[in-house]
């Protein structure tokens, strides 16, 4: 967000992580290489169930309908991880 505020945070014990996966192709870092090797990396914890994935939903085919459901569910703001939808 352009701006936060933190102060309501600090009563309740709350820490506020911020990490950016993309930085190097954003920045086109000399080291970009290792942006491939990380998410090979991480591709391979999740298919060895080491790690999970945020996935919770797979609507299927984008269409309208299905791209209307994902929508209400974002709006609901009870939505927890990644909605996705195939065949951009």
């Amino acid at each position: 967000p352009q701006a936060f505020d933190i102060m309501p945070c600090k009563t309740k014990t709350i820490s506020i992580h911020w990490e950016l996966m993309f930085t190097r192709s954003m920045y086109e870092t000399d080291d970009i290489e290792k942006q491939g090797n990380l998410l090979q990396q991480v591709a391979q914890l999740v298919d060895q169930q080491k790690i999970r994935s945020t996935l919770n939903q797979n609507l299927g085919k984008i269409n309208a309908a299905n791209l209307e459901k994902a929508h209400k569910l974002l709006e609901s703001g009870k939505s927890k991880g990644k909605i996705v939808l195939e065949n951009f």
